[in-house]
């Protein structure tokens, strides 16, 4: 088998890093001034060899500096953070009491109700912190592992079809996204969900080239996972990676169809046996089921988590009230100022490196390796990117660290093949306004905070318009350059290229990552383009890795949307509670916040928000009766007189005595 280069192609896909075989490059242009029929290449075999056997010696070493630099980057003063997301630290901080706690992500360990999401994304710092005691560190080290694990996953997966130096440009570009920085150095669900992602479309890689069922089974296992730790969210790369599979897999339509029901059965075997757990176990023997109306897994999956989330219906954190968290819906919501910032940095060039991919390899066998991997990356761009864009319901700007492996992988495969094809103009010309278009975004985005390093604005675009013109004249090959400096200048083309369109990007993470971040919705980018308000804002954090709560919102998290307050007197008076839940207060925030300082379980009435049925006034009564909470807390998170907790809040006032303890009011409970 041989695969074609021609002047209408420009690229030649899936050729080994390093570029073209000596002396082919003069014969390309050769044909290409005689007008003449495509070019016999090496064959795929010849290929493979140079990808997976004898590989250049700076290969290794490469990647491995890759890897330590992105460890050092995302797991640099990580102690500074603290806590970070109060409600994920507590119910981590249960997970390492109780194992009921860690199998249904309970958020206290006495499971009176879970967090709004599936478990998954607990269980590792969960299982650290039983391992090594809970602490911040244990908490977020586990995270910044897995980003480091997904920027070595996708340096593999890119390296497979278009060559190291491809998968260097792709990792490089994953670690380097301020979104990326932020959330593995973060104890949300999201840093789990990309790790489960990118594995996933390692693993459909895999599968595609021999057309391996297994592999493609064990993808759909991961996305399985994808799903227990962000429900439907994990579900939007499969139509990317089916549409791989089922268009480059070298087999028959019938059996690339069999192989697809194998993934869905892999999604099926660990997704749905969770699933069938949950709904399977006795209510009283597990915690409710956090978002729902009827303590149901499988309508906080349609509903708080699904449909709410895309149609904006519903109410509560899952439907309405979108638009002061991720801007206005539509096309251009990713580019935003919301969005932009976190993720947008090299998106304009993944668009046209995806477009440019699919023309210039639109002749290319069936199987081709290049083209099936743009159909996969660039299937999982659309379809993210479409969703996070028009949903109407709560969308927050760190949703877009699921984008970033796409974006990172089309711009390592296209640059990588437009680079190797730049002796053709259209190839070369199409390489130049990414280079150029990527500078001037990135000053774009700078330009977005004008007080913080003006001056990089300026650099950037300078260094855009050298690379591009560099790029255009070909100066590394121009006939006055001596054959001894040929390397050189390629290099020194190739570096100021990398410069132009990364070096806004990784200013701003860098800045992200040097200050901490806590709360709900946290942000990238230097101090002064943070959200404030306890939304995104840096946290002040305790000696200890914990975050300080002394009047205002505990655990910097969402301030004035539910965080109460925890003195030193209500911390000693819930620590020497002695009952199984030392309090109940509305909002799991605020009783996330208690958790974390006293090391009690507290109950979170009406679960996140405040509006859950959860518990009843009847069930809170019985919990009473039995001696199982010493204290009620007045206030609390959103929604704290909705439904069943404005009647719980009555029948404690009604029937007990209020005291202040610090500067909140408590009523205790029992005779």
């Amino acid at each position: 088998m041989t695969t074609t280069i021609s002047p209408a192609t420009g690229a030649q896909p899936g050729s080994p890093a390093g570029g073209q075989p000596a002396g082919q490059e003069s014969q390309a242009q050769a044909h290409e001034a005689a007008g003449s029929t495509p070019l016999p290449l090496p064959s795929r075999s010849h290929k493979d060899s140079l990808l997976f056997g004898l590989q250049p010696r700076w290969v290794r070493p490469s990647a491995a500096l890759l890897l330590v630099i992105t460890a050092g980057l995302y797991l640099w003063n990580l102690q500074a953070t603290g806590y970070a997301n109060s409600f994920y630290a507590a119910a981590i901080q249960a997970g390492t009491k109780d194992w009921t706690a860690l199998l249904f992500g309970s958020l206290d360990a006495g499971n009176a109700i879970t967090v709004d999401k599936p478990p998954a994304a607990l269980w590792i710092p969960a299982l650290a912190g039983r391992i090594f005691g809970f602490s911040a560190l244990s908490m977020l080290v586990p995270e910044a592992l897995m980003g480091v694990a997904a920027v070595g996953l996708l340096y593999l997966t890119v390296k497979r079809v278009s060559g190291p130096a491809a998968g260097l440009i792709a990792g490089g570009a994953l670690a380097l996204t301020p979104v990326a920085a932020l959330m593995f150095r973060f104890n949300n669900p999201d840093a789990m969900l990309t790790l489960c992602l990118v594995l996933a479309a390692y693993l459909t890689t895999r599968a595609i080239e021999k057309a391996c069922w297994k592999w493609l089974a064990a993808a759909g296992a991961v996305i399985g996972l994808a799903f227990l730790t962000k429900m439907l969210q994990g579900f939007l790369i499969v139509p990317g990676l089916a549409l791989a599979y089922l268009w480059a897999a070298p087999a028959t339509l019938g059996r690339r169809l069999l192989h697809l029901l194998a993934a869905a059965a892999g999604i099926v075997a660990v997704g749905g046996s969770y699933l069938a757990l949950f709904q399977l176990t006795p209510a009283s023997a597990r915690p409710y089921m956090a978002g729902s109306e009827t303590n149901s897994f499988l309508e906080l999956t349609f509903g708080y988590n699904g449909l709410g989330r895309i149609t904006g219906s519903g109410g509560g954190p899952g439907g309405n009230g979108n638009v002061g968290f991720g801007g206005t819906a539509g096309i251009t919501r990713m580019f935003g100022t919301s969005f932009g910032g976190e993720v947008s940095w090299l998106l304009p060039a993944a668009l046209i490196l995806l477009a440019a991919g699919l023309w210039f390899t639109r002749r290319d066998s069936r199987a081709s390796r290049t083209r099936a991997a743009l159909l996969l990356w660039g299937g999982w761009l659309v379809v993210t990117a479409g969703i996070l864009s028009f949903m109407g319901g709560t969308v927050h700007p760190y949703y877009a660290v699921a984008l970033a492996p796409a974006v990172a992988a089309l711009a390592g495969i296209g640059s990588v093949e437009l680079w190797r094809g730049r002796a053709y103009w259209p190839a070369r010309i199409v390489l130049a306004v990414t280079i150029l278009a990527t500078s001037v975004w990135s000053a774009v985005l700078l330009g977005r905070d004008p007080a913080w390093l003006p001056a990089l604005r300026v650099v950037v675009v300078a260094l855009g318009v050298l690379a591009a013109v560099a790029v255009i004249l070909r100066v590394d090959s121009l006939p006055a350059l001596p054959a001894r400096f040929r390397k050189a200048a390629t290099a020194g083309v190739v570096i100021l290229s990398v410069l132009a369109g990364g070096l806004g990007s990784t200013a701003w993470t860098l800045a992200t990552a040097a200050q901490p971040h806590s709360g709900s919705i946290p942000t990238s980018g230097p101090t002064a383009s943070a959200m404030g308000g306890g939304f995104g804002a840096a946290g002040r954090t305790a000696p200890d890795g914990g975050n300080v709560s002394t009047g205002g919102a505990p655990g910097g998290g969402m301030g004035g949307m539910g965080e109460g307050t925890s003195s030193s007197e209500l911390t000693a008076l819930l620590r020497s509670s002695g009952t199984k839940w030392s309090a109940i207060v509305s909002g799991a925030t605020q009783a996330a916040s208690l958790e974390l300082a006293t090391g009690t379980s507290v109950i979170a009435l009406g679960g996140w928000n405040g509006g859950d049925p959860y518990p009843t006034l009847a069930q809170f009564q019985a919990m009473v009766d039995r001696g199982e909470i010493g204290y009620f807390i007045a206030g609390g998170g959103m929604g704290g007189g909705r439904g069943g907790n404005s009647e719980v809040a009555a029948w404690v006032a009604a029937n007990y005595q209020a005291q202040t303890v610090g500067n909140t009011t408590v009523y205790k409970l029992g005779a």
